[in-house]
């Protein structure tokens, strides 16, 4: 199960309530595929599997942590990414409709550390999955910074919600030729 948040209009910052967080994945809001996503086999492009991922978790950053596009232009930090890996399981085609299901499966004071599966709209199937570490950075001295006292409250909040759930099973699996033997 997952749940969905409402996105605000303002991103929350200093003073803002920290929400109650069910122990479920955040289902982000329902995209299309657009006919500028789709290559020469007729589905979406890998590059914009990434590019998919990297707007949904705006949801993520923005409204539900306070740490996305509004905190980088008020408190001159915001996170980015370090590593991230990505599996392509099931097909999109344009027009499809998609959204992301996301978990924070760790974090400290300056990294978080998602899993997010992209499903189908019309039938929950996976599409892909993308596991990704981020860390916060000082926009004007270019270097990690702890996240203020504020975000990492909310990002505690939503770990620990999400703690007790079972680690997904593509969490931390690495590339490779898999030989029967």
């Amino acid at each position: 199960m997952s749940v969905s948040y409402p996105a605000s209009t303002a991103a929350p910052g200093p003073g803002d309530p920290i929400p109650v967080f069910e122990a479920a994945p955040i289902l982000t809001p329902e995209m299309a595929v657009p006919p500028e996503w789709i290559d020469y086999n007729g589905h979406m492009n890998v590059a914009y599997y990434t590019r998919a991922f990297d707007v949904s978790s705006e949801h993520i950053f923005g409204p539900i942590l306070g740490v996305g596009e509004a905190f980088a232009k008020r408190d001159r930090m915001g996170p980015m990414i370090l590593q991230q890996t990505l599996h392509y399981i099931g097909e999109l085609l344009e027009g499809e409709r998609f959204h992301c299901a996301y978990r924070l499966l760790d974090w400290d004071a300056k990294r978080l550390h998602f899993y997010g599966e992209m499903l189908k709209v019309s039938d929950g199937s996976l599409c892909a999955v993308s596991e990704s570490l981020s860390i916060n950075v000082d926009l004007d001295a270019r270097k990690s910074a702890p996240y203020p006292d504020w975000a990492q409250a909310r990002i505690a909040a939503l770990g620990d919600a999400q703690a007790g759930l079972p680690r997904p099973e593509r969490a931390g699996s690495a590339i490779g030729i898999r030989r029967k033997g």
